[in-house]
C-alpha cells in the first residue's frame, strides 16, 4: 500500500479503516489515484467483478460484468456544506438483460440497495444524494450484430458520521455485486433473481 505522508491524523485513521474493509470475495480491488482538486485530502479505490481465476486486477477494474469506484474526501473547511469533514463519492455500474432494463422500477431498486447496504452495516451517514440511471441501446450498421443492450449506473455521495469507515466500503461492495446479479448472502434479491421471478412467476 502507498504511504500517505504529511496527512492529518484523522484522515489517516479513516484511510486505514477503508484499507481494512472486507469486500465481497467476487470482487478484485485496488487503490487508484484519487481525482485531483476535489478535496485537499482524498483516497480512491476501484473494484470489478471477477468471474474467473485468470482475471487479473487490471481487467476486472473495467469488468464487463460490473465495476465501480469509491472515493473518500477530507476537507474540514467544507464541513458546513457537507455536514462533516469527510465526504464519500461512489460509482457502480453493471450490464442488464434487456427485459430487466425496461422495468420502470429498476432505478428505484438499485437506489434502495445502496440505502439498505449502508443501513445493514450500521454505516452512519447524512446528506445522501445521487442518481440511478438505466440506459437502453440498439446497435446499427457495423454494430447491428450486437443487438439490444441495457445497463444500470449508480452515482452517489454522502457524509459519513463517526468512525467505522470500513462499513461504507463494504456497503459499496455489496451494491456492486447486487447490480451485477450476484446474490446477497442475507437474502436480498439480485437483479438475476428478479428476472427469475418475472420469467417463472410460479417458481
Amino acid at each position: 500500500m502507498a504511504t500517505i505522508a504529511g496527512q492529518p491524523s484523522e484522515f489517516l485513521a479513516a484511510v486505514e479503516q477503508l484499507r481494512g474493509a472486507r469486500l465481497r470475495s467476487e470482487l478484485r480491488s485496488r487503490e487508484i489515484p484519487a481525482p485531483e482538486r476535489i478535496a485537499p485530502h482524498s483516497i480512491a479505490f476501484a473494484a470489478g467483478i471477477a468471474r474467473g481465476s485468470d482475471d487479473d486486477d487490471d481487467s476486472v477494474l473495467d469488468s464487463a460484468y460490473g465495476a465501480g469506484r469509491i472515493v473518500l474526501m477530507y476537507d474540514p473547511e467544507s464541513a458546513e456544506e457537507w455536514g462533516g469533514p469527510f465526504r464519500i463519492v461512489c460509482f457502480a455500474q453493471a450490464p442488464l438483460e434487456v427485459e430487466i432494463g425496461v422495468d420502470p422500477f429498476i432505478s428505484d431498486v438499485a437506489w434502495s440497495w445502496l440505502v439498505d447496504a449502508l443501513d445493514s452495516r450500521d454505516a452512519k451517514y447524512t446528506f445522501l444524494s445521487g442518481t440511478a440511471t438505466k440506459t437502453l441501446s440498439s446497435g446499427f450498421g457495423g454494430l447491428e450484430s450486437q443487438g439490444d443492450a441495457a445497463q444500470i449506473e449508480l452515482r452517489a455521495s454522502w457524509t459519513p458520521l463517526g468512525t467505522g469507515f470500513e462499513a461504507h466500503a463494504e456497503a459499496w461492495s455489496e451494491l456492486l455485486c447486487l447490480l451485477a446479479g450476484l446474490p446477497h448472502h442475507e437474502g436480498v434479491d439480485s437483479l438475476s433473481a428478479r428476472r427469475t421471478r418475472q420469467t417463472f412467476p410460479g417458481a
